[in-house]
């Protein structure tokens, strides 16, 4: 995925960015999934950034009848109490997103300008690598998710990101991923001293006009910087 890059990749405005948002679409979802709110969100004033929309590996899905389709890691359930989590699946995501992170660093975006994002197995994958990569990211945006392996977190995580940027959002009618799933994340976090923004919104497992405009105003106060020349912590 490093030097194969399977994917989508776009470039807002007319200068050089310095910032790159690394975006995950969900299960049985592909790289174009999120690609249409990219103009939406320069629309809403998002300064000049770098957008990468990577494909998820084809993998049978067991909820899904063993179905190969796209995905990050595997689900049994969708019975958050009863589901075997795939730990397996979900450390090779981190190591693919993990693989892009140092692919963006290669093309001159410090580690502290990259942003993870993602929505439902995406976010959760997004949200998993954050907390545990060594090098400061600048944000993590976790939509319509949870945090998988949360049992794990407190000590796997990293130093270097204990005050990185969250975003969670998540719909109070989510027929998939119930919000008190997402709630109980959001708590695991906080008592853990990280600070979360957190917004809900009546709407199922999708995304809506309202949270796109709290997605851009949440970018606006990250993706500040657009002077092609800096070049902070790039290797």
């Amino acid at each position: 995925m490093t030097d194969n890059f399977d994917g989508i990749e776009l470039t807002t405005g007319t200068v050089r960015p310095v910032h790159s948002v690394i975006w995950l679409h969900g299960l049985g979802a592909d790289a174009n999934d999120f690609v249409p709110i990219v103009p939406e969100l320069e629309k809403l004033g998002v300064s000049p950034c770098r957008f990468i929309f990577p494909n998820a590996p084809m993998r049978p899905i067991t909820i899904n009848g063993g179905m190969q389709m796209r995905g990050w890691y595997d689900i049994s359930t969708l019975d958050f109490d009863k589901r075997e989590q795939d730990s397996i699946g979900t450390k090779e995501s981190e190591t693919l997103l993990i693989d892009l992170i140092k692919r963006e660093k290669r093309q001159g975006i410090a580690s502290n300008n990259i942003i993870l994002a993602g929505f439902s197995q995406g976010g959760a994958i997004a949200l998993h690598t954050a907390l545990r990569f060594d090098e400061q990211l600048a944000g993590v945006m976790a939509l319509s998710t949870y945090l998988p392996l949360a049992e794990t977190v407190a000590a796997e995580r990293s130093d270097t990101n204990t005050q990185i940027n969250i975003f969670m959002a998540h719909g109070t009618q989510d027929e998939i991923i119930d919000i008190s799933y997402a709630k109980t994340s959001r708590d695991l976090l906080q008592s853990l001293n990280y600070v979360v923004e957190w917004r809900s919104y009546n709407m199922p497992h999708t995304l809506s006009m309202e949270e796109l405009n709290d997605i851009a105003g949440w970018l606006r106060g990250i993706i500040t910087d657009i002077d092609p020349t800096n070049t902070k912590n790039t290797p």
